[in-house]
């Protein structure tokens, strides 16, 4: 019993569970108090009751990752995490090219951040859009049809005069940098020649926009298209195509403005003074611009204009 009672109370001091064995019965202990065999069985019965049992061993994934960390031990295919590799650094440049390839960079993208731009200026668009808000102004209407529409005819006008023009852009420039067969610098330079051709093309019987940039800038007078500078031609392109906007739209301000005349005459000697010649003009401005097929007729001139 007394022994029993050394076993109980080493085992409630540690707190951890008697075993079965230990439980059972006192007589499990075959030996006399005060040995020398009695106490290394004590001792033998306490180290095994203290023992802990080993805990039950984890999940089979996470044993199987365990494995793959092991050193010497290869992960396999299926245990590696599919994950794309994004890597960002800052470094410095190692040589010229770097430096040149960084800059041709920060110009594509300052090009792509001015292409609406570089839409209306160096093509159709500025001429057609215009012309279309004088038609719109001298039919004296305000909210029909809306600008988005005039826009979107405008832009799909410009697409319509330069496709030719995006073609051998496309063909001789763009389609041979993506094969590498040609620089940055030589598809800029291919281009550029479709544009100027186009720009100049539109100058040719008017070249005093050309001559005025020209002589402002002291440069000589130029023997062929390649003696005009770019920064030359854009400016000289843009005014030349508001002067023949302009041109278009004294034209079709005409008939509306005689329409006027006859209504607001009419008016004023009937004694209608207070009612606005616009609210009768309209109507018959309308009629007159349906009844000559003014939209189809308006477009056929507006692209046979753009040589």
């Amino acid at each position: 019993m007394r022994r029993f009672a050394v076993i109980l109370l080493l085992a409630c001091s540690f707190g951890l569970p008697l075993t079965a064995q230990a439980a059972a019965s006192p007589a499990a202990v075959p030996a006399a108090p005060g040995s020398a065999a009695a106490a290394g069985a004590v001792r033998a019965k306490d180290s095994a009751v203290l023992t802990p049992t080993p805990l039950p061993s984890a999940s089979p994934s996470s044993s199987s990752r365990t494995q793959a960390n092991r050193p010497g031990q290869a992960a396999t295919a299926s245990q590696v995490p599919i994950v794309p590799l994004v890597d960002l650094r800052v470094r410095n440049p190692q040589s010229g090219q770097e430096v040149a390839f960084s800059v041709q960079v920060l110009l594509l993208l300052t090009v792509i951040s001015l292409a609406p731009s570089l839409l209306i200026l160096l093509t159709s668009f500025l001429r057609i859009s215009i012309v279309l808000d004088f038609v719109k102004r001298g039919l004296s209407l305000q909210q029909v049809p809306p600008n988005q529409v005039l826009m979107g005819l405008s832009l799909f006008l410009t697409l319509f005069i330069m496709w030719p023009t995006f073609s051998q852009v496309w063909e001789q420039s763009v389609k041979p940098l993506q094969s590498g067969t040609i620089s940055v610098e030589q598809a800029y330079t291919q281009a550029e020649k479709p544009i100027r051709l186009f720009m100049y093309s539109q100058m040719k019987s008017r070249p005093e926009s050309i001559r005025l940039f020209m002589s402002m800038r002291g440069l000589p007078k130029p023997a062929t298209l390649a003696d005009v500078p770019t920064y030359v031609l854009i400016p000289a392109f843009v005014l030349n195509e508001l002067t023949v906007a302009f041109k278009i739209g004294i034209l079709i301000y005409i008939p509306f403005i005689i329409i006027d005349m006859v209504v607001a005459s009419t008016l004023m000697s009937m004694g209608m003074i207070m009612l606005p010649p616009v609210m009768i003009s309209m109507p018959f401005k309308l009629i007159l611009f349906v009844l000559v097929d003014g939209w189809n007729l308006l477009i056929e001139q507006l692209v046979k204009s753009f040589q």
